[in-house]
Order: C-alpha cells, then sequence, then structure tokens
C-alpha cells in the first residue's frame, strides 16, 4: 500500500476523529469541573448538616418530621415566588410580565427552571407552545442574525470603496461589530443587572452568558428575587434583550464554525500535501467535508421581502 492510499484512509475517520476530540473536551471539562467544584460541594454538605444539628438543638420542640415540613412550605413558598420574610402578600411569579418572560424562555429553550406550569392544562399547553415556538424562533432569529449580518457586509463594502483595503477593513468591521455587540448585550446588562439584583460583577457577566447561550443553569435569574420591587419595563427590558442578544450571539458563533471549517479544510490541506491538495480540487462539489465556503461569494439576502 503506498503513500496515498494510506492518506486516502486517513482521511475515511475524519468524524470519528471529531468525535473523539469531542468527547475528550467534554471529559477534560467534567474533569476539572470536578476538581474546582467537588471539594467545596463537599464542604457545602459538611456546613449544612452542622447548620442542621444547630437548629434542631436550637429549636427543642423542632424534630426532624417539623424541619421536613418547614423546608417543604420554603421550597413550595419559593417555586410560587413568595417572599416569607414578612407577612405581606405580592402577586407571585404568575403576573403578565413574569409569564410573558417565562414564555420566552420556552421558546428559546433557556429554561431556567426556576418556574414552571403546575397544572395538568398548563403542561399541556407548554407541550404545544414549545412545539411550535421553537420553530418559530429559531426562524424569526436566523432572519434576525441576517439581516445583522447584512448590515455588517454594507458597513464593509462602504468602508472598502472608500480605503481599497480589503483584509483590514473587513477585519476591523469584525472587530467593531463584535466589541459593540458585547458591549450592548453584555456590559450593559452586567450594570444593569447589578443595580437591580445586588449581584457581583462576575455574577452578573455569569448570568448574561449562561442565559444567551441559551444554558440556563437557573442557578441566578433576573427578575425572580420576592423581595425585590422591579419595576414594570425591567421584564420588558429583559425579554428584549434575550431575543436580540440571542440573534447577536448565534451570529458570533456562526462566525466562530466558519473560522474553524476554514481551520479543519487548511489542516487537512496540509496534511494532504499535494496530492490530496489535487484530490480536493477534483472532488470539492462532492465531499461536504472539504467544501469551504469562501465568505466573498456569499450573495448577500435582500434586504427588502
Amino acid at each position: 500500500m503506498g503513500i496515498k492510499e494510506i492518506l486516502n484512509l486517513a482521511r475515511v475517520p475524519s468524524i470519528l476523529m471529531l468525535g473523539v476530540v469531542y468527547v475528550a473536551y467534554v471529559l477534560i471539562g467534567g474533569v476539572i469541573f470536578w476538581k474546582l467544584e467537588g471539594d467545596l460541594g463537599k464542604k457545602d454538605i459538611s456546613r449544612l448538616l452542622g447548620n442542621k444539628r444547630q437548629l434542631l438543638m436550637t429549636y427543642t420542640c423542632l424534630n426532624q418530621e417539623g424541619l421536613e415540613a418547614v423546608a417543604q412550605v420554603v421550597q413550595d413558598a419559593s417555586k410560587a415566588g413568595l417572599s416569607l420574610k414578612g407577612n405581606y402578600t405580592t402577586d407571585g411569579f404568575w403576573k403578565f410580565t413574569s409569564s410573558a418572560v417565562f414564555a420566552a424562555t420556552v421558546v428559546t429553550t433557556i429554561g431556567y427552571g426556576n418556574m414552571s406550569p403546575s397544572t395538568v392544562a398548563g403542561q399541556i399547553f407548554c407541550v404545544f407552545f414549545a412545539l411550535f415556538g421553537i420553530p418559530l424562533n429559531m426562524v424569526v432569529l436566523n432572519r434576525v442574525g441576517k439581516y445583522m449580518l447584512v448590515i455588517e457586509r454594507n458597513i464593509c463594502d462602504f468602508l472598502q470603496d472608500k480605503t481599497k483595503r480589503k483584509r483590514c477593513t473587513r477585519f476591523f468591521v469584525h472587530l467593531v461589530s463584535y466589541l459593540s455587540g458585547a458591549a450592548l448585550f453584555f456590559v450593559v446588562p452586567m450594570i444593569v443587572f447589578k443595580q437591580h439584583e445586588g449581584w457581583t460583577f462576575a455574577q452578573a457577566i455569569y448570568y448574561c452568558f449562561i442565559t444567551l447561550s441559551t444554558i440556563g443553569f437557573g442557578d441566578y435569574v433576573a427578575d425572580n428575587n420576592p423581595d425585590k420591587d422591579y419595576p414594570e419595563w425591567y421584564s420588558i427590558l429583559m425579554a428584549s434583550w434575550i431575543f436580540f442578544g440571542l440573534a447577536w450571539l448565534a451570529l458570533v458563533i456562526n462566525h466562530s464554525i466558519d473560522i474553524l471549517e476554514r481551520l479543519n479544510a487548511y489542516l487537512k490541506q496540509w496534511w494532504g500535501g499535494h496530492n490530496q491538495e489535487q484530490e480536493s480540487g477534483d472532488g470539492e462539489c462532492d465531499n461536504p467535508e472539504t467544501q469551504v465556503e469562501d465568505e466573498e461569494e456569499i450573495k448577500e439576502p435582500p434586504i427588502t421581502e
């Protein structure tokens, strides 16, 4: 078997190699999280058990069953969005503004988990609402992202005509676009959340990314503290931020995917040498793994319908 045949065989399991890299990446992340959070988790468990013993010793009339009953009341109140610090009542989670934000988290698949429908009718409606809402959300975000890309390319074309420097202009426009988006969807919300939620800057920026990436752990949720009185515009601002922030971050992720595909094609060309370069040129239209779309050749979508 010659060198050419060996190289051809080496290209076949590329998807397997990509899968190995993916699994390795996830496992390495799991090890790092385990080392960073494992010891702290054990300390938290020990501290909570100590607090439980101290509570039972302080309130001698409270036994294990009574403690479980109190914990259930606290859990139910937290799920309903009620405060136990005072004797007043609040509207809870299911007012119109928070319900609209919940609907937005459903169709965007963020799913914080801090609130969820408890009635059978609400759960059934949530299933059908998400069934049609998630594809609709993807279509709308895709359209908004395309229009963002059109604006960016129009600016590129305008500046290229003025400066006659193609690569420098494109790099500058991309850089300004990324920095502007980061400021608009991360820095400004971080300041707002610090002001209204009382979080630190690190917690606020962490919440911004977890939300816009649709991970949605639910450990930090804005407009969720029953002990705070939020203005009515706060929920509207949150919903708008989530929608446009998702579109912008999706555009950034698509650019990152394009960069990784270009890097993958370059590594294949470098690994295969001249023979592989000739074969990829002959079968460029038939091989989806080596077919990389040039950004200059992408036709701009129409501005008007």
